[in-house]
This record gives C-alpha cells, structure tokens and sequence, in this order.
C-alpha cells in the first residue's frame, strides 16, 4: 500500500504520544454506521481487518478515517415537495407559502432519508513519531481538515502544526525551471503548469512533453509562475509538487518494486512489508523536499 497524495504536517519530534495514547485517544471516535435519520456518519476504523484502530509497523503508526453519507440530492426532494404542494393547494384552496413550503422540503427530506443510498470512503493518516511527520492520503486540503479536527477533537492538546519552509514552492519551482536546474537528488519529469500573476490567470499546461528550457523561460518572462510541477526523487519515487505544498500523484519506481520480495508472503505480511517501506522511503523524500525549499520555519523539534 502507498500513499497517492501527502497532506504534510509537522509534529514534535520524538513524539510526545505512544501509540496506546493514540489509540484510547482515537476509540471514543469510532466509526458508527449512519442511522435511518443521520444524513452522515464519520469516525475511525482498524486500518487491517480485526484490528487495532492504530496499526503499528517499526514504530510507524496507520490510521484510517472512514466516511459514511447518504446520497439526497435537493432535486429529488424539491421534486416530491413539488407534486405535494399541488396537492396540498387543492385540499386548502391556495398555495402553500414559503414558510410551508419549508416545512413540506423538510417533512420530504426526513421520510426519503432511511431509503437514501449511501456511499462509503476511507482517508488514510500515517504518524512517523520519529521524524516528527503527520501526513494524510488526500487529494485536498479540504478533505485532511476532517481528519485534523477529530485528532484535535480526539486529544486535549493535539501537537501538530502546518509545515512552513523557508521558500515558497511557486517561488521555488519557478526559479527550478528558470534557471533548468533541479535541486540535489531530484529531477524534474515532463509535466508542469504556469500560471500568470495578473487578473487573467492564464495559464499553459504540459503534460507528458519534453519541457524546453527557452520555451518555459519565455513563459516565465511573461510573468508566468510555476504552480505544479512533476518531479523524481532519488529515481525511487515519483510525484508532482503544488503550489500549496501538497504532494500528488506519487508512484514508487520500479527500483522500490523490485526490492520488494511478496512472493513468500501472506497478506498481513506483505500489507505491513509494504507500509514500512512506503514510511522508510516518504519520510527521506519529505525530509529532502524540504531541504530544497530552503528548510524549516517554525518546525515543532521537540515534544512540548
């Protein structure tokens, strides 16, 4: 198993919780399938089948966020307040008002509800207590927010701060292009996107091209910024760096694949093989990304 996307947050290092903490910490939040009348349901699930809420691999720990939420579209149900407001005007002899018509949309929403579909989706957090990092699989920022706050919610004093480098990574990866020139154990691959500064945000995209340094330098030129950027770290991993610090798209090598021996392996072994590789390799690749943006501000070094 490995991470697609990394929500990156920092954490003291070593970590001032065990995992036995986390996982008293993490029980009272449980997941809980959603009733006939709760549109949602959200909580955290044992990462391995009949296990613990905290899987530990080498000290590394995995936790798993599982979402649970009942499709109602508000077409639906302003459809059949619709068809009932017809016929509540013949019964009463005018239409109804908004306030009544409010009331209809809510009594619709709560009789549709129990037979309501619901889909279910996980979000994957891994905590390296020893390199200080809190990463979350995520493809925004937006969906790591719901992790944060039941960890925040889930302990008096959550340790956990943004990472903020020295170097702004649009600034960093423009300069990268710019100058052709990646930082120290890294390559840029063939896909990148710049966008200008100004009110038009234009904006030019490559995708799987062969970038050419006077063709992006002109673009530069222009006033154009690096916003993503496909990079290669070590020739073990591949990924592409945003603006925002988010890390997408990240694919181990055929270098990692190889090294990984599963053929003498049952599940459970090559699921726990697999994490403390990821957790081995991630934790060097963060460490080295943030070297090249120029270090740390405000890191959390020690426990508090």
């Amino acid at each position: 198993m490995w991470f697609k996307n990394l929500q990156i947050y920092r954490l003291p290092a070593p970590c001032p919780f065990t995992a036995d903490q986390l996982e008293a910490a993490l029980a009272p939040q449980a997941f809980v399938a959603t009733s006939s009348i709760d549109m949602q349901s959200m909580g955290w699930v044992a990462p391995r089948p009949h296990g613990r809420l905290v899987h530990v691999v080498n000290q590394q720990m995995l936790c798993l966020l599982g979402r649970e939420k009942k499709l109602l579209p508000n077409t639906v149900i302003n459809q059949v307040a619709k068809a009932r407001a017809i016929e509540l005007e013949e019964q009463q002899g005018f239409k109804p008002g908004r306030k009544q018509m409010k009331e209809l949309k809510e009594q619709v929403a709560d009789e549709l509800l129990p037979r309501a579909f619901s889909i279910y989706s996980s979000t994957l957090v891994w905590i390296d207590p020893i390199n200080g990092w809190l990463v979350v699989d995520a493809a925004s920022a937006a969906k790591a927010e719901d992790v944060l706050k039941l960890l925040i919610k889930a302990f008096d004093k959550f340790p956990m701060e943004t990472l903020h480098v020295a170097l702004s990574p649009r600034a960093a990866m423009t300069d990268w292009l710019a100058t052709d020139e990646a930082p120290g154990g890294f390559t840029v691959d063939q896909d990148t996107e710049l966008q200008s500064t100004g009110d038009s945000r234009a904006t030019v995209r490559y995708v799987r091209h062969t970038l050419d340094p006077e063709d992006v330098r002109r673009h530069i030129a222009a006033g154009k910024q690096c916003t993503r950027l496909a990079m290669t770290w070590a020739d073990r991993v591949s990924f592409v760096l945003t603006e925002s610090l988010a890390i997408k798209r990240v694919t181990p090598l055929d270098v990692i694949k190889e090294g990984s021996d599963t053929s003498s392996r049952d599940e459970d072994e090559r699921f726990d093989g697999d994490f403390a590789m990821m957790a081995g390799e991630l934790s060097k690749m963060i460490a080295d990304l943030v070297e090249a943006l120029g270090g740390e501000q405000n890191a959390l070094r020690t426990a508090a």
